[in-house]
This record gives structure tokens, sequence and C-alpha cells, in this order.
């Protein structure tokens, strides 16, 4: 009889080594798997474009149509064939991840009401489809890089203003965006009550007079900044286009993250420290 415990007892060891190595091994597998997973994680953002709602804080003024991207949102202006204002909130994750490579086809928009403007009104009209919702800010999807290109989200720009001094306050936001980790931005033109350039096959697309950007940074403590800058070339400082963002209020007649308890978004909106935001170097500047 002992001899039987005693083999008895050493399969049952057996058995529990066994079952011991499979778990072990089981364990290590599970782990290697999340160690995948989480490598491949670091290349995508955290912050899927599809679950953004960028109007969260607010439509920032009336428009005949407000149409809502994965990558942004717009108020479309029948009237100038343009959007008077493009909204999106960018995060650093966004510019850090896997980029997508720049499409340049741009696409007329069939949601814009009226009639759609075309990549043909711009030939020979001596002005670049400049974007708003910049390409670059775009290129974290696929989907969203298209949407860049459409035709909805371009105003007519002079060339050596959105070659130089636009591209490069572009490239500022950016640099802002990857400071302070998330960011709002709101850009449009400055558009004239009675025209008097346009272009388009039709030439009623109204040539702005500047354009504006608003950022507002949400990461403690929080601030804002305005720009406006007049369509047209220049080699001065990023910073001396920086007004408060009631000062953008006052040139355009919208009205910024609304839905923003009202002391704070009078306190932020009336005030800047240009000091207190991190400023890129530029060529000639």
């Amino acid at each position: 009889m002992a001899k039987r415990k005693k083999k008895s007892s050493q399969k049952n060891s057996g058995n529990s080594v066994f079952f011991r190595t499979v778990c072990r091994w089981t364990a290590i597998s599970f782990l290697v798997t999340l160690l995948l997973i989480g490598g491949c994680i670091t290349y995508q953002t955290t912050h899927p474009a599809s679950a953004r709602d960028h109007l969260a804080l607010g439509t920032p003024g009336k428009a005949d149509r407000v149409l809502k991207r994965d990558g942004y949102a717009l108020g479309y202006s029948v009237r100038h064939r343009q959007p008077t204002w493009v909204i999106y909130e960018l995060f650093a994750d966004d510019l850090k991840g896997e980029r997508v490579s720049r499409t340049n086809v741009f696409v007329a928009d069939g949601e814009v009401p009226g009639k759609p403007v075309t990549p043909e009104d711009y030939k020979k009209s001596g002005f670049d489809r400049g974007h708003l919702a910049p390409a670059a800010d775009m290129a974290y999807s696929e989907k969203t890089m298209k949407e860049s290109f459409l035709m909805s989200n371009m105003s007519p720009q002079r060339p050596e203003f959105n070659r130089d001094v636009w591209k490069d306050l572009e490239s500022q936001v950016r640099v802002f965006a990857l400071e302070e980790k998330d960011i709002y931005v709101v850009t449009g033109p400055v558009l004239p009550e009675n025209p008097t350039l346009c272009i388009g096959a039709d030439r009623d697309i109204t040539v702005p007079d500047a354009y504006y950007k608003v950022v507002y940074d949400r990461t403690p403590p929080e601030k804002m900044i305005g720009f406006i800058v007049p369509n047209a070339g220049s080699n001065q400082k990023l910073a001396d286009f920086a007004v408060t963002v009631d000062a953008v209020e006052a040139a355009t007649g919208l009205d910024f993250f609304s839905e923003l308890p009202k002391d704070k978004q009078e306190k932020l909106e009336s005030t800047i420290t240009v000091s207190d935001w991190k400023w890129q170097k530029f060529k000639n500047r």
C-alpha cells in the first residue's frame, strides 16, 4: 500500500508541475501579446477623430450650413462661397503618431448649399486655394486628410501670404499643440461687408481682407491667444499679429467658446500674455 501511495503522490506532483508550467507559459504569452498591442497603439492617436465633437464648446457663429467632419467643423456662407469659421480640436498625439501623406487632391463639396466651388474656380485667378483647416493638422488619418482638401475648406489667399506668413502661423499653432497637449483652433477669413474683389467663374467668391486664428489652450493654466493677419506678404514676427480673442470677435462678429462659463470666457478672451506661449524661430522672421 505504501508503494501505491508513493506512486499516486508522484503522479499528483507531476500533474501539478505540468499545470504550473502551462499557466506560466499562458501568462507569458498574454503579457507578450499586451506588449505587442501596446507597441502598435503608440503609433496611433489616443483620441479617435470620429469620436470628436469640435462644437462641444459652442458654435462660433451663424452660418447657412454647419458641416461636421471627423477632423473639423465649419460654418459656410453662401454669399461669400467659403466658410466664415472652421473649428477643430488638436492634440499633441495627432502630430506625434503615424502620419499620412498629403494628397493635393482638391474636390468640390456637394454638401454645401448653393453652387459648390470647384478647383477650376481658382485657376488663373492669381490666388491660392488656401486651407483653413491645414492639411498638416489633419494628417493623423486618411479620412481627415481627404476632408482637408474639400473646396469648402478653402479661401482665396494671395500666394505671398499663403506660402509664407500664413504657412508659418500654421506651423506655429502646431508647436502650441505639441507644447500644450490639447488645444482648440478656430480660423477663418475677415470678410468685407461689401466685397470689391472676387474670383471664380461667376466672380462671386469673396477675397478676404485678412485672416484670423484663435487658439485655446485647455491644459492648465488655461489661456487663449488670437491673430489677425492681412491677406498680404509680411516679414513681421508672428507675435506682432497677436491680439486678444475679444479683438477677433470684434473684427468678425463671431462669438468663440460660448459654452464656457461666462466669467471664465470673459477672463480668457480679454487678455493675452505673449510670453506664456512657446514660439518657434522662423527664417527671415
